[in-house]
């Protein structure tokens, strides 16, 4: 099965995919980006693909959705970029700082 393949995984997976990548959408990513942040949220969630192997059985974890919606959305969007940056350079410096 080639990378990219979504055969494996159930209509239900599917689905989700489709709802999270409007979000991501909504929220300003672009569309290849929207897409793979779907599907790595969808994995991240349910483990994988669904319909065959060892995957099956396994529970749903929904944390990762909780957590998207609670670091993005409407407010990170209306922030100017020169904020964005300036925090993102602010993290960096301390990550460094402290040897993480």
């Amino acid at each position: 099965m080639p990378r990219g393949d979504k055969s494996s995984y159930t209509t239900k997976q599917k689905r989700q995919a489709r709802h999270i990548e409007e979000g991501y959408k909504k929220g300003g990513a672009s569309e290849k980006e929207a897409e793979r942040r779907a599907w790595a949220t969808v994995n991240k969630e349910t483990g994988g693909g669904k319909k065959s192997g060892s995957g099956r059985g396994k529970k749903v974890n929904s944390a990762p959705s909780r957590k998207g919606g609670k670091k993005g959305g409407q407010a990170a969007a209306r922030r100017p970029k020169a904020a964005k940056s300036a925090s993102a350079r602010k993290a960096a410096a301390t990550r460094k700082r402290r040897g993480s």
